[in-house]
């Protein structure tokens, strides 16, 4: 994987083999930048990555100068990754090992923006879930977006809160709101 923009443009990263994950690709990830930097700057915002893997994405949004980052992964190495990547880079990212669903119940800080990639076998339930949680316990801010990465097979699109959705090859990008 690597960094596509920001101080740290072109960086290359290699994630241990032994990671149970599934990279966002270059290409939609660029897509979905694209978008939300016509949203927001990325200077004064705050994000919450969860089922965060390699910590691509949090890597991304820090990369581009976002200065409160939060990611979550239940798998010990992912943690460690991340956090070992973010000291070497100096990136303002911490990090929770916990299973999402569990830190939803308890967390109570809001953000600007809250990506989730999910493990693509996850269940129509199990995103509904994770979507009520996120604005039952006001996760979000008022302006802010959920943003989950899916594959195109699964439709999220009658759940409460949807706004749109973009499609990047066999990836899909949902987004949810407070509309």
């Amino acid at each position: 994987m690597r960094i596509i923009s920001g101080t740290h443009k072109g960086k290359r990263l290699i994630a241990p083999k032994n990671l149970p994950v599934r990279p966002t690709t270059d290409f939609a990830k660029e897509g979905l930048f694209n978008i939300l930097r016509n949203r927001y700057d990325f200077a004064e915002i705050s994000v919450l990555d969860l089922f965060s893997g390699t910590g691509n994405i949090s890597f991304e949004f820090a990369s581009r100068g976002t200065p409160k980052l939060l990611a979550v992964d239940a798998h010990f190495g992912c943690v460690k990754y991340i956090s070992h990547i973010a000291k070497e880079l100096e990136f303002p990212i911490d990090t929770v090992k916990s299973d999402v669903f569990k830190f939803l119940e308890k967390h109570g800080t809001a953000y600007d923006i809250i990506f989730a990639d999910p493990p693509y076998a996850l269940d129509n339930e199990s995103f509904e879930l994770m979507i009520k949680l996120i604005f039952q316990n006001s996760l979000l801010k008022e302006d802010g977006v959920l943003i989950i990465e899916h594959p195109k097979h699964t439709d999220l699109s009658q759940i409460k809160h949807y706004t749109d959705h973009r499609k990047y090859g066999g990836s899909v990008f949902s987004f949810f709101g407070l509309q």
